[in-house]
Protein backbone atom coordinates (compact mmCIF):
# COMPACT_ATOMS: atom_id res chain seq x y z
CA UNK A 1 0.00 0.00 0.00
CA UNK A 2 1.29 3.45 -0.90
CA UNK A 3 2.65 5.60 1.92
CA UNK A 4 1.11 8.56 0.10
CA UNK A 5 -2.55 9.31 0.67
CA UNK A 6 -4.54 11.39 -1.80
CA UNK A 7 -7.29 13.86 -0.90
CA UNK A 8 -9.61 15.06 -3.67
CA UNK A 9 -12.07 17.93 -3.26
CA UNK A 10 -15.15 17.73 -5.51
CA UNK A 11 -18.64 19.14 -5.88
CA UNK A 12 -21.81 17.28 -6.78
CA UNK A 13 -22.29 17.88 -10.54
CA UNK A 14 -25.50 19.94 -10.47
CA UNK A 15 -26.67 22.33 -13.15
CA UNK A 16 -26.28 25.95 -12.10
CA UNK A 17 -23.97 25.13 -9.18
CA UNK A 18 -20.67 24.27 -10.88
CA UNK A 19 -18.31 26.30 -13.05
CA UNK A 20 -20.47 29.40 -12.61
CA UNK A 21 -17.90 31.71 -14.23
CA UNK A 22 -17.90 29.53 -17.34
CA UNK A 23 -21.68 29.37 -17.24
CA UNK A 24 -21.91 33.14 -17.65
CA UNK A 25 -20.39 32.78 -21.12
CA UNK A 26 -21.34 29.24 -22.15
CA UNK A 27 -24.56 28.58 -20.25
CA UNK A 28 -25.35 26.22 -17.39
CA UNK A 29 -25.66 23.11 -19.55
CA UNK A 30 -22.22 23.52 -21.13
CA UNK A 31 -20.65 24.40 -17.78
CA UNK A 32 -22.10 21.21 -16.28
CA UNK A 33 -20.83 19.19 -19.24
CA UNK A 34 -17.33 20.59 -18.75
CA UNK A 35 -17.34 19.93 -15.01
CA UNK A 36 -18.56 16.37 -15.59
CA UNK A 37 -15.62 15.82 -17.95
CA UNK A 38 -13.28 17.21 -15.31
CA UNK A 39 -14.71 14.76 -12.78
CA UNK A 40 -14.26 11.91 -15.25
CA UNK A 41 -10.64 12.92 -15.73
CA UNK A 42 -10.06 13.14 -11.98
CA UNK A 43 -11.64 9.73 -11.45
CA UNK A 44 -9.40 8.25 -14.14
CA UNK A 45 -6.33 9.53 -12.27
CA UNK A 46 -7.53 7.92 -9.04
CA UNK A 47 -8.22 4.67 -10.87
CA UNK A 48 -4.82 4.68 -12.57
CA UNK A 49 -2.65 5.54 -9.59
CA UNK A 50 -4.48 3.35 -7.04
CA UNK A 51 -3.33 5.32 -4.00
CA UNK A 52 -5.55 5.22 -0.91
CA UNK A 53 -7.83 8.14 -1.70
CA UNK A 54 -10.23 10.29 0.29
CA UNK A 55 -12.82 12.08 -1.82
CA UNK A 56 -14.31 15.05 0.02
CA UNK A 57 -17.66 16.26 -1.29
CA UNK A 58 -18.70 19.86 -0.76
CA UNK A 59 -22.20 19.19 0.62
CA UNK A 60 -23.10 15.53 0.77
CA UNK A 61 -21.59 12.23 -0.29
CA UNK A 62 -22.70 10.87 -3.65
CA UNK A 63 -23.16 7.11 -3.62
CA UNK A 64 -22.41 4.93 -6.64
CA UNK A 65 -20.65 7.62 -8.66
CA UNK A 66 -17.35 7.80 -10.57
CA UNK A 67 -15.39 7.64 -7.34
CA UNK A 68 -16.93 4.41 -6.05
CA UNK A 69 -13.68 2.43 -6.08
CA UNK A 70 -12.39 -0.09 -3.50
CA UNK A 71 -9.52 2.17 -2.38
CA UNK A 72 -11.65 5.33 -2.10
CA UNK A 73 -13.18 6.57 1.15
CA UNK A 74 -15.86 9.24 0.81
CA UNK A 75 -16.25 12.13 3.22
CA UNK A 76 -17.91 15.54 3.47
CA UNK A 77 -15.93 18.76 3.61
CA UNK A 78 -16.05 20.62 6.90
CA UNK A 79 -17.49 24.07 7.45
CA UNK A 80 -15.42 27.22 7.02
CA UNK A 81 -13.46 28.74 4.17
CA UNK A 82 -11.36 26.71 1.75
CA UNK A 83 -8.36 26.87 4.06
CA UNK A 84 -10.32 25.47 6.98
CA UNK A 85 -11.79 22.74 4.79
CA UNK A 86 -8.36 21.67 3.51
CA UNK A 87 -6.72 21.83 6.93
CA UNK A 88 -9.47 19.73 8.49
CA UNK A 89 -9.19 17.17 5.68
CA UNK A 90 -5.40 16.93 6.13
CA UNK A 91 -5.80 16.51 9.90
CA UNK A 92 -8.54 13.90 9.53
CA UNK A 93 -6.60 11.78 7.02
CA UNK A 94 -3.37 12.10 9.01
CA UNK A 95 -5.07 10.97 12.22
CA UNK A 96 -6.92 8.09 10.55
CA UNK A 97 -4.05 6.70 8.48
CA UNK A 98 -0.79 8.01 10.00
CA UNK A 99 0.18 8.71 6.39
CA UNK A 100 3.79 9.65 5.71
CA UNK A 101 2.75 11.96 2.87
CA UNK A 102 -0.58 13.54 1.97
CA UNK A 103 -1.41 15.24 -1.31
CA UNK A 104 -4.56 17.25 -1.97
CA UNK A 105 -5.98 18.17 -5.36
CA UNK A 106 -9.21 19.57 -6.71
CA UNK A 107 -11.09 18.61 -9.85
CA UNK A 108 -10.47 21.66 -12.05
CA UNK A 109 -7.21 20.69 -13.75
CA UNK A 110 -7.62 18.80 -17.04
CA UNK A 111 -3.88 18.63 -17.74
CA UNK A 112 -3.11 17.00 -14.39
CA UNK A 113 -1.57 13.55 -14.91
CA UNK A 114 -0.48 10.72 -12.65
CA UNK A 115 3.10 11.77 -13.41
CA UNK A 116 2.46 15.01 -11.52
CA UNK A 117 1.14 13.08 -8.52
CA UNK A 118 4.10 10.69 -8.55
CA UNK A 119 6.55 13.58 -8.89
CA UNK A 120 4.93 15.39 -5.97
CA UNK A 121 5.16 12.28 -3.81
CA UNK A 122 8.81 11.74 -4.71
CA UNK A 123 9.72 15.37 -4.03
CA UNK A 124 8.14 15.11 -0.58
CA UNK A 125 10.93 12.69 0.31
CA UNK A 126 13.31 15.65 0.45
CA UNK A 127 11.02 18.65 0.95
CA UNK A 128 8.48 19.69 3.57
CA UNK A 129 6.00 21.10 1.08
CA UNK A 130 5.29 20.43 -2.60
CA UNK A 131 3.06 22.80 -4.56
CA UNK A 132 1.57 22.55 -8.03
CA UNK A 133 1.08 26.18 -9.12
CA UNK A 134 -1.91 27.09 -11.25
CA UNK A 135 -2.09 29.80 -13.89
CA UNK A 136 -4.43 31.97 -11.82
CA UNK A 137 -2.04 32.59 -8.94
CA UNK A 138 -3.32 29.71 -6.84
CA UNK A 139 -2.38 26.06 -6.77
CA UNK A 140 -3.91 22.82 -8.03
CA UNK A 141 -1.90 20.54 -5.71
CA UNK A 142 -0.49 20.74 -2.21
CA UNK A 143 1.61 18.01 -0.64
CA UNK A 144 2.65 17.82 3.02
CA UNK A 145 4.41 15.38 5.34
CA UNK A 146 3.11 17.01 8.51
CA UNK A 147 0.21 19.31 9.27
CA UNK A 148 1.21 22.93 8.73
CA UNK A 149 -1.80 24.84 10.01
CA UNK A 150 -0.36 28.25 9.19
CA UNK A 151 -0.52 27.45 5.46
CA UNK A 152 -4.30 27.48 5.68
CA UNK A 153 -4.88 30.52 7.87
CA UNK A 154 -5.29 34.18 6.92
CA UNK A 155 -5.16 33.67 3.16
CA UNK A 156 -7.51 35.33 0.69
CA UNK A 157 -8.71 32.21 -1.09
CA UNK A 158 -9.72 32.25 -4.76
CA UNK A 159 -7.48 35.23 -5.47
CA UNK A 160 -4.30 35.62 -7.53
CA UNK A 161 -2.19 35.95 -4.36
CA UNK A 162 -2.85 32.49 -2.89
CA UNK A 163 0.36 30.90 -4.18
CA UNK A 164 2.54 33.85 -3.20
CA UNK A 165 1.01 34.00 0.28
CA UNK A 166 1.49 30.25 0.75
CA UNK A 167 5.14 30.38 -0.33
CA UNK A 168 5.72 33.33 2.01
CA UNK A 169 4.24 31.39 4.93
CA UNK A 170 6.45 28.39 4.09
CA UNK A 171 9.56 30.56 4.13
CA UNK A 172 8.55 32.27 7.37
CA UNK A 173 8.17 28.83 8.96
CA UNK A 174 11.48 27.57 7.59
CA UNK A 175 9.81 24.92 5.43
CA UNK A 176 11.55 23.63 2.32
CA UNK A 177 9.41 23.92 -0.82
CA UNK A 178 9.41 22.32 -4.24
CA UNK A 179 7.22 23.61 -7.08
CA UNK A 180 6.20 21.18 -9.80
CA UNK A 181 4.89 22.12 -13.25
CA UNK A 182 2.44 25.00 -13.53
CA UNK A 183 -0.91 23.91 -14.96
CA UNK A 184 -4.21 25.55 -15.86
CA UNK A 185 -7.23 25.50 -13.56
CA UNK A 186 -10.39 25.57 -15.68
CA UNK A 187 -12.50 28.53 -14.62
CA UNK A 188 -12.88 30.74 -17.72
CA UNK A 189 -13.12 30.50 -21.51
CA UNK A 190 -9.51 31.71 -21.69
CA UNK A 191 -8.49 28.75 -19.53
CA UNK A 192 -10.22 26.35 -21.91
CA UNK A 193 -8.24 27.76 -24.81
CA UNK A 194 -4.90 27.49 -23.04
CA UNK A 195 -4.90 23.87 -21.86
CA UNK A 196 -2.88 21.18 -23.62
CA UNK A 197 -5.70 18.65 -23.84
CA UNK A 198 -8.86 19.72 -25.64
CA UNK A 199 -11.87 19.71 -23.33
CA UNK A 200 -14.66 20.93 -25.63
Amino acid sequence: MSNTKLIVFVKRPEKGKVKTRLAKDLGDDKALEIYTKLLLHTASLIEEIEWPTFVYYKDEIVRNDLFSLPWVIKKVQSNGDLGAKMKNAFVEVKEETEAEKIIIIGSDCYDLATDHLIMASEKLNNHDVVIGPSNDGGYYLLGLKSIQSNLFNNIEWSTETVLAETIKKCKESGLSIHLIEELVDIDTIEDLKSIKNELI
